[in-house]
């Protein structure tokens, strides 16, 4: 499901979101994981179903899912 840096600093973990397919769909899931406290940046690319979310210390997994359900999207297991 993530993959994540194991680094002193912030938190970079890579999501895989399943349903994305346009510009809109980055944007609703971003918007809804930048809610996240903690999370300094996301970056979703719909061709790839990757979201990278960068944040201040490792997030549960639950609130993520629960952000990307908001979007109307599914977070997916990492193939």
């Amino acid at each position: 499901m993530t993959a994540q840096t194991d680094t002193t600093g912030p938190v970079t973990t890579v999501y895989k979101v399943s349903g994305m397919s346009c510009g809109h769909c980055e944007g609703a899931v971003s918007g809804e994981i930048s809610q996240i406290s903690g999370v300094s940046s996301v970056t979703a690319v719909a061709s790839t179903g990757e979201v990278t979310v960068v944040s201040a210390t490792p997030l549960d997994d639950e609130a993520v899912r629960a952000a990307v359900d908001e979007a109307g999207y599914e977070l997916a297991e990492k193939a």
